[in-house]
C-alpha cells in the first residue's frame, strides 16, 4: 500500500502513456474499419470542429474584410489628391492657353518698342461689361505720373506688333494708379488716319467710340487705320486706335461722323504698360 501511495502519480502518468503510444500504433495503419471507440470520439467531435472551424473562417473573413476596406480608402484617397492635382494642372494650361496671344504681343511690344514702359497688372475697375476706368499696381515709384499713357501690345496684321492705346492715368499713388480708358465717355482723343493724314477728335460711349474729323470733306473709308495724333499733348503720338467700322456725312452740319473698332478688346484686360518716358 505504501508503495502504490508514493508512486501513484507516476504509475498514472505511465499508463496514460502507454495507452497513448497503443492507440497511436492502433490508429497508425491503415485500417478498412476503426473502433467504435474512435467512431464515438470522431462523432462527437465532428460537429465541434465544424462550429470552431466555421467561427474561425468568418473572423478571418471579417478582418480581412476591414484590411480590405482600409487598403481601399486609402488607394481612393490618394486618386483623389491625384485628380485634384491634375484638375489644378489643367486649370493652369488652360488658363496660359487663353491669355497667349496677350502673352505674345507683351513679349513683342517689350522687345520692339522705343518707349521706356513698366508692366502692371490690374487689381481692380469699376462695375460693368467693360473696362472704361481701373487700378493698377504700379504708381510714382515706379515713375508712373499723372498723364502718362497707357498700351498694350497688339498684333496689327500677321506678325506685325505695335502698341495699341489703352487710355491715360488720371490719379496715381506710391503703389497704384487709376486709369481712365478711350471708351469712358468723360475721354477724348486726337487721331490722324494714317493713310491721308486727316485728322479728328474720338470720344468713348458705354464701350462704342465714335468721332468726326476736322474737315467734312475728308478722304476716309471703312477700314482705315487711326493713330494718337498728339495733338493737345494728353496721348503719346503714334499710338494705334483702331480702324474704322462705320463712316456718315451729315450735310447739314457739314461735318463727317466716324465708328471705330478699337484695337484693344476692353471686355478682357490683364496688364498693361505705362509709358514713363
Amino acid at each position: 500500500m505504501y508503495f502504490l501511495k508514493k508512486y501513484k502519480e507516476r504509475m498514472v502518468v505511465a499508463l496514460v502513456t502507454i495507452i497513448l503510444l497503443t492507440v497511436i500504433g492502433l490508429t497508425n495503419n491503415e485500417r478498412d474499419v476503426i473502433t467504435k471507440a474512435e467512431n464515438l470520439v470522431g462523432t462527437i467531435l465532428t460537429p465541434v470542429s465544424k462550429i470552431t472551424f466555421s467561427i474561425g473562417k468568418n473572423v478571418t473573413n471579417f478582418f480581412s474584410s476591414i484590411f480590405d476596406f482600409v487598403n481601399v480608402k486609402e488607394e481612393n484617397d490618394k486618386l483623389k489628391e491625384q485628380v485634384i492635382a491634375l484638375e489644378s494642372e489643367v486649370r493652369d494650361l488652360e488658363n496660359i492657353i487663353g491669355k497667349t496671344d496677350y502673352l505674345r504681343n507683351e513679349a513683342a511690344i517689350q522687345e520692339n518698342t522705343e518707349h521706356n514702359i513698366v508692366l502692371s497688372q490690374i487689381v481692380g475697375k469699376e462695375p460693368g461689361n467693360w473696362y472704361n476706368r481701373f487700378t493698377i499696381d504700379k504708381g510714382l515709384k515706379d515713375g508712373i505720373v499723372k498723364g502718362a499713357t497707357v498700351i498694350q501690345g497688339i498684333e496689327i496684321e500677321q506678325g506685325v506688333f505695335q502698341e495699341g492705346i489703352v487710355g491715360r492715368v488720371v490719379d496715381v499713388g506710391n503703389n497704384w494708379a487709376k486709369v481712365l480708358t478711350i471708351i469712358d465717355e468723360l475721354n477724348s482723343i486726337s487721331f490722324k488716319i494714317i493713310r491721308t493724314q486727316d485728322g479728328g477728335v474720338l470720344s468713348g460711349n458705354n464701350g462704342t467710340i465714335t468721332g468726326y474729323l476736322f474737315d467734312n470733306k475728308a478722304d476716309v473709308i471703312v477700314g482705315d487705320k487711326l493713330y494718337t495724333s498728339g495733338l493737345g499733348g494728353t496721348y503719346k503720338k503714334d499710338i494705334y486706335i483702331g480702324e474704322v467700322s462705320d463712316v456718315e456725312s451729315d450735310e447739314e452740319e457739314l461735318t463727317k461722323r466716324i465708328t471705330i473698332t478699337p484695337a484693344i478688346n476692353f471686355k478682357k484686360i490683364y496688364k498693361v504698360f505705362v509709358i514713363v518716358d
